[in-house]
C-alpha cells in the first residue's frame, strides 16, 4: 500500500462527557438523522478514500459492530489512554506509507482534511497538523520514519511527544479540525 492510513481512536472512557451529563459512550452518541457520532466521523474518514483502521477496547461491541457494518477493520485493546491505542494500531498496519490519526468524536473533521494531510505527507512532509485560528487541531499525520516510535507510545499524551516544531508542517484549515463532543450535544453542521 503506497498511502498512509487514518487510525480512528475509539477506545476511550469518555470522562469528560459523562460527568458533563451524558449517557452511555459518547461515540454512540445520537446525532443528526440518529446516527451515532461515530458514524459521522467514520463516514467522512471513508470517503477520504484512504485506508483506516478502528481502535476500541473489547468490551465496546456497538462500536465493534458499527466499523463491521461499514466494512472497516478494527482491533480491540484493553487501553490505558490514546498512547497505547495508537501503539497497538501502527504495529497492526506497520505497511501503510504513514498514519493519520484522528480521535473518533470529531466527527465536523471533513473527507478533505484528511486528504490534505495524507497529501502533505505523500510530498515529503515528516508531520503534519491542521489548525484553526493558531490551535493545534486533527488529524495529525506522521510519515513512516516514525512508526517505531508510534508503536512504542502509551500513556494518555498520544502522539504529542513526538511533535518537532522544527519540522512540523501546519496546515491551516477551519473550526470543525479542533471541534470535539466532549459535552453532550448534537452535532449541528450548519
Amino acid at each position: 500500500m503506497n498511502t498512509p492510513g487514518i487510525i480512528i481512536l475509539a477506545a476511550g472512557l469518555g470522562a469528560r462527557f459523562t460527568r458533563a451529563g451524558g449517557l452511555g459512550n459518547k461515540l454512540l452518541a445520537p446525532q443528526q438523522n440518529q446516527q451515532p457520532l461515530l458514524a459521522l466521523t467514520l463516514q467522512q474518514a471513508q470517503n477520504s478514500g484512504l485506508p483506516l483502521l478502528v481502535v476500541t477496547r473489547p468490551e465496546y461491541h456497538a462500536i465493534l459492530d458499527l466499523a463491521q457494518q461499514r466494512h472497516i477493520p478494527a482491533i480491540t485493546v484493553a487501553s490505558n489512554g490514546s498512547g497505547e491505542s495508537i501503539a497497538a494500531a501502527v504495529r497492526h498496519t506497520r505497511n501503510w506509507q504513514g498514519w493519520l490519526i484522528q480521535p473518533g468524536d470529531m466527527a465536523w473533521v471533513t473527507a478533505e482534511d484528511h486528504r490534505c494531510v495524507a497529501e502533505a505527507l505523500a510530498a515529503g512532509a515528516q508531520q503534519v497538523r491542521l489548525c484553526w485560528d493558531q490551535q493545534p487541531g486533527h488529524p495529525v499525520g506522521f510519515a513512516t520514519g516514525y512508526g517505531q516510535a508510534l508503536s512504542e507510545l502509551t500513556g494518555d499524551n498520544g502522539a504529542r511527544a513526538l511533535l518537532d516544531p522544527g519540522i512540523l508542517q501546519t496546515i491551516r484549515a477551519h473550526a470543525g479540525v479542533i471541534r470535539d463532543a466532549d459535552l453532550p450535544e448534537p452535532i449541528n453542521r450548519s
